[in-house]
């Protein structure tokens, strides 16, 4: 599992990702993220989900949030 401070790297980028492919605030992007079930599946070490990259888990917000 990630340190606090990985963490937290890690789900910047993510956010930031977000903010640009959704062409919205990195605040909204952070809000939509921290909302989305991938949120809770990076947060849980047993999906080893915070190995992938900011892009990949970026995708999977994307696509929990069109309903794929």
């Amino acid at each position: 599992m990630l340190r606090p401070d990985q963490m937290w790297y890690k789900i910047g980028g993510v956010v930031m990702l977000l903010a640009e492919r959704l062409q919205i605030s990195p605040a909204r992007a952070l809000d939509l993220f921290y909302r989305s079930r991938t949120c809770d599946q990076l947060h849980d070490p047993a999906t080893l989900l915070y190995t992938f990259s900011d892009a990949y888990i970026a995708d999977e917000v994307i696509a929990e949030q069109q309903g794929l």
